[in-house]
């Protein structure tokens, strides 16, 4: 049996294992229960009533929380002409073509942590495919990195966009803020998070969508989230 530290048991001992809690006290407590030595981050853990195997069950897409991630993204725009002059202008911090492209090919570079892409370059982004789709940077029109508005897609990602897609399981993670964000701003975020989740909610799903939420801050425990968040 795995044994947990100190401070994690103690953070524990303030959950009640079988109680669900409103949103409200969710967030209260995922800040009282961090014991993380840097402002970790507030994590939500979705679990749906999906059958991946069916491909309209497999969710993915983006979502711009109100009050952002509390993290600075770095962005990469793979782009030519007038799109990577709209790129340079809207605040991007890499702009290239085929030259960004053998710098991460041949140099493994990635020093950017979301890479947007215009459709005319996907064909040579193909070819490192094999090293962008592990690392989840490959950029996909589902989640709005493959693009002709560059500005907006560079705008929402600084703005605290979070990707998400369902695992093997059904199940849906992301990140809805800091612990240093106010219990309000994480509110804000939590509520943003859950009612994107819901308006994609496919047609064929039977009985309840969502099975149950949780919360946690990096290396706390999880906190059981009464799903209110449609009523």
């Amino acid at each position: 049996m795995r044994k947990r530290s100190k401070k994690y048991t103690e953070a524990f001992s303030k959950i009640e294992k079988s109680k669900v809690y409103t949103k409200e006290e969710a967030v209260k407590l995922v800040k009282e229960t961090s014991i993380s030595k840097f402002d970790g981050s507030v994590e939500i853990a979705m679990r749906l009533n999906l059958d991946t195997k069916k491909a309209d069950q497999q969710l993915r897409g983006a979502i711009v929380l109100p009050k952002g991630t509390g993290k600075t993204v770095r962005v990469l725009v793979i782009a030519k002409g007038e799109n990577a002059k709209k790129a340079e202008a809207a605040g991007a911090d890499y702009v290239g073509d085929v030259d960004m492209i053998e710098k991460i090919e041949k140099e493994n570079w990635f020093e950017f942590d979301t890479m947007i892409a215009t459709p005319d370059m996907m064909p040579l982004l193909g070819k490192i495919g094999r090293v962008l789709g592990p690392r989840g940077l490959m950029p996909n029109p589902k989640t709005g990195t493959v693009t002709l508005d560059v500005e907006k897609a560079i705008n929402e990602v600084k703005a605290g966009r979070v990707e998400y897609r369902t695992d093997s399981f059904g199940n849906v993670h992301g990140i809805i803020g800091k612990v240093s964000f106010s219990e309000e701003d994480l509110l804000e975020n939590l509520n943003a998070f859950v009612s994107a989740i819901l308006k994609v909610k496919p047609a064929t799903v039977k009985g309840d969508y969502v099975k149950n939420i949780s919360i946690s801050s990096t290396m706390g425990p999880g906190i059981k989230v009464e799903n209110s968040f449609d009523k």
